[in-house]
């Protein structure tokens, strides 16, 4: 199946996502933060990149955008446990904010199990079709 990896400050979040994608059958990699998780993807060759939006050192946004310039096909789900559709005056909606600049999935924390799985077929059965890519559509799900 597919190689993905995993950047996620949360350990029982990346243990999570793990579980649900090794039993899927896919190969996980993670990493704590941003500056590990870029440098694991230098090393790698892999079909979808999981990021969480909020970690120390470099955050899932400059991630991202270091890691598109290098393969800007590979597919980005990002994930936040920041609430979505925040009132106008209490701040932005970061989940769709990355996928403005280029996240191709968003899933709020918690997320329920069906919401990722979902995620990752519809991204990778995208990248195997010539000229297209895995719409935004900001699964956003409860209840892991």
């Amino acid at each position: 199946m597919a190689k993905i990896l995993v950047v996620d400050d949360d350990r029982a979040v990346q243990a999570t996502i793990r579980l649900l994608l090794e039993r899927a059958g896919h190969s996980v990699v993670v990493a704590g933060d941003g500056r590990k998780g870029l440098a694991i993807f230098e090393t790698g060759d892999f079909d979808l990149l999981f990021l969480d939006i909020f970690m120390p050192g470099m955050d899932g946004l400059e991630t991202m955008r270091l890691v598109q310039q290098q393969q800007p096909r590979i597919p980005v789900i990002v994930i936040s446990g920041n609430p979505v559709g925040w009132d106008a005056g209490s701040g932005p909606d970061f989940l769709a904010m990355a996928t403005k600049l280029g996240a191709v999935r968003s899933l709020q924390k918690p997320f329920k199990p069906a919401a990722l799985l979902a995620a990752v077929a519809g991204c990778l059965e995208a990248g195997k079709r010539p000229s297209s890519s895995c719409i935004a559509t900001g699964d956003v799900a409860s209840g892991l």
